[in-house]
């Protein structure tokens, strides 16, 4: 399930202290097909495409979708953040209607380490915070990703519980603005 329900979308651009996120542009092609390709992306997210697939599978104007932003740094996309709904059929949900949203994340590999996921992420969930007050979002990663284990705790979500998907150990948190700007 998509979409992240009565929100007015797209929304003005966001800007942090060093990044702008925004809807997604033509000019951002090349950094989508880049994102998908990288071996380095893909290693917790069930590998990389081919970049001749992807080449062909691409729009002309890709990821433009609610709650889809562009991370952008000097006016180059250096990444995404995605805010969408949560299958209900996958495990894992703190709501008993499931369908929370869930935050996820993907940066080119020369932009990891410099904190811009953390930023792009925090200015991801206050932006939410505000267009659907008190919802709680969730966040899925691999248990032996420690570098997006590290992110989720310095955004503020908690742990649920743990769980086997994919092959691999998943960590399952929860945000809420409700307890995290109290």
């Amino acid at each position: 399930m998509t979409g992240l329900g009565p929100v007015a979308w797209p929304p003005a651009p966001s800007r942090t202290e060093r990044l702008v996120l925004r809807e997604s542009e033509a000019r951002d092609r090349a950094a989508f097909i880049e994102l998908f390709a990288s071996p380095e992306v893909g290693t917790y997210i069930g590998g990389s495409r081919p970049r001749d697939e992807l080449e062909r599978a691409v729009p002309d104007v890709p990821g433009r979708r609610p709650g889809l932003f562009v991370v952008d740094l000097d006016g180059a996309m250096i990444g995404m953040v995605t805010l969408d709904r949560r299958d209900a059929e996958r495990p894992g949900h703190v709501r008993p209607d499931a369908g929370e949203a869930e935050l996820g994340y993907l940066f080119l590999p020369q932009a990891w380490g410099c904190g811009y996921a953390a930023e792009a992420c925090a200015a991801a969930l206050d932006w939410f915070a505000d267009a659907l007050p008190g919802e709680p979002v969730v966040l899925c990663t691999q248990t032996a990703n420690d570098r997006a284990m590290r992110l989720a705790a310095k955004l503020g979500f908690t742990e649920v519980e743990r769980f086997e998907e994919y092959g691999a150990e998943q960590w399952f948190g929860v945000w809420s603005s409700v307890t995290t700007s109290g």
